[in-house]
């Protein structure tokens, strides 16, 4: 049972980190070419963002599990 109390852990981390930080964003290779010597590659910036509701349903849920781990 273990295993449920680390998951319930992780939920309510992940989901303080979702509501604090709202979104993150990471870069995306999308073309890349090559011709003779010289390549050229264009990256795109992606911004995902985290719902409020998810980040909230996160912690509930993994409040649910440390409490009903104790009964």
């Amino acid at each position: 049972m273990k295993a449920v109390k680390m998951l319930a852990i992780i939920l309510i981390i992940a989901g303080a980190l979702g509501l604090a930080y709202g979104s993150f964003t990471y870069t995306k290779e999308t073309h890349q070419t090559k011709i003779g010597p010289i390549e050229l590659s264009i990256e795109d910036k992606e911004t995902v963002s985290i719902p409020v509701w998810a980040g909230l349903g996160a912690i509930v849920v993994g409040l649910i599990l440390l409490v009903a781990r104790k009964n």
